[in-house]
């Protein structure tokens, strides 16, 4: 491993390449498997096409999949004065937990990002909708800042109706902002993988999009196992790099849960793991620093367990990755919890030492973003290569692109 001064001194201009807005892909194909996959597969690159990925993996593999379910985040409302202020949900703050925040009635509190906050002061918003016939107040009031965003409070007159039911009605998905048009219909399902199920993301975890049932039917057929876990994607995976090394980079804190079951499988297959997208690999790769810490530091109680930006980089002495996880069941047994809940801002550049993930599906990430330094670490710097292919061969970006299977 590299020092922690030669990771966080990379420079962000050197993972830049030229994206023309065509190779973007504003929509996603008719059917999602029939998308190209490329193949890297130690150093040789070919491609194919997504439907035929399981015949490029180990029949003995486990692939572990993000089931965290899109949320109609982002908000309008309109003050008297006519201006409109953007409300973008970011993370619960009262209650803080995902599931308790959705399912509240009355009242609940988040952290957000608020465009055009200038014109917002001190008098609350409200939005009048209508839901199953009755007519439903909304009002939005900022109480505070939180972390890099503003604490706003909801609250509505009706408390039959959960928050979750007015998001559905009021929300509209935050599609990425480089697609450089409006959420539409269609994107209520195609933004969403075929496998979610937990509401609280801001974005979707998109290397999963290109699955679909017949995919998944052949993967469970050639005997490889499937585990799913639980990361919500902050907006900060859209947030680009703004400074020019990579330490002056914030990352943001992502909330994150993992059966028990789902690390005495990881146990057992380790150096056969697939992660499918990025935001598995932080999922993964944060259990062991996770593991790591109860081991070092002792901990007993139960407590916020949170994996800082640069733990991965502090010299602290490493431990073998099945001695992290199997710390992990013991303190899940010792406090008799079914899963581990914790956040991560875990920061994956070339530097960076993987510890779970053996193979990694994923899309084409943004010039100068955290996901291509992620990509390269994997890789062992041969990202050039990949997405030189890539672009010569007619490949999508981004969010509705295509994907590429990587075996480092």
């Amino acid at each position: 491993m590299q020092s922690p001064f030669s990771t966080k001194d990379i420079k962000i201009s050197d993972y830049n390449y030229t994206l023309p807005d065509e190779r973007i892909a504003k929509y996603p194909l008719p059917q999602r498997d029939t998308s190209k996959l490329l193949i890297y597969c130690h150093g040789d690159i070919s491609h194919d096409v997504f439907a035929s990925l399981p015949d490029h993996l180990p029949a003995d593999a486990l692939m572990v999949f993000n089931n965290t379910r899109v949320i109609m985040a982002r908000l309008h409302f309109r003050k008297t004065t006519g201006a409109l202020i953007e409300v973008f949900l970011l993370e619960p703050a009262e209650p803080a937990d995902y599931q308790l925040s959705f399912a509240a009635r009355g009242r609940c509190e988040w952290c957000c990002l608020v465009g055009n906050l200038k014109k917002w002061k001190e008098e609350p918003l409200r939005r009048t909708i209508e839901m199953e016939g009755q007519q439903v107040t909304i009002q939005a009031e900022r109480v505070g800042e939180m972390h890099t965003g503003q604490r706003v409070a909801f609250t509505w007159d009706n408390p039959e109706v959960t928050f979750s039911e007015i998001l559905e009605v009021l929300g509209e998905l935050p599609i990425p902002p480089y697609l450089n048009r409006d959420s539409e219909e269609s994107d209520k399902t195609t933004y969403q993988t075929v496998y979610s199920k937990i509401k609280g993301s801001v974005a979707a975890p998109t290397a999963g999009l290109h699955f679909t049932e017949d995919v998944l039917r052949r993967i469970d057929e050639r005997g490889i196992a499937r585990e799913e876990v639980t990361l919500h994607v902050g907006a900060g995976t859209f947030r680009p790099v703004k400074s020019e090394r990579i330490e002056g980079h914030e990352m943001h804190a992502e909330f994150f849960r993992v059966r028990r079951s789902t690390i005495e499988r990881l146990l057992a297959s380790m150096g056969k793991v697939i992660a499918v997208g990025t935001t598995s690999v932080r999922t993964l790769e944060s259990l062991y620093y996770i593991g790591r810490q109860f081991i070092q530091k002792g901990i007993d109680e139960e407590t916020h367990l949170k994996v800082a930006q640069w733990e991965p980089y502090d010299n602290t002495e490493e431990v073998a990755t099945e001695e992290a996880l199997r710390a992990i069941l013991s303190y899940l047994d010792r406090h008799d919890l079914p899963e581990l809940q914790a956040s991560t801002q875990i920061i994956i550049a070339p530097g960076y030492d993987y510890k779970v993930v053996s193979q990694l599906i994923t899309n084409f990430h943004q010039p100068q973003s955290t996901l291509l330094l992620l990509v390269s670490a994997f890789v062992h710097g041969d990202w050039h290569r990949i997405y030189d292919y890539a672009m010569a061969n007619g490949f999508r970006f981004l969010s509705y692109g295509d994907s590429s299977l990587l075996i480092p």
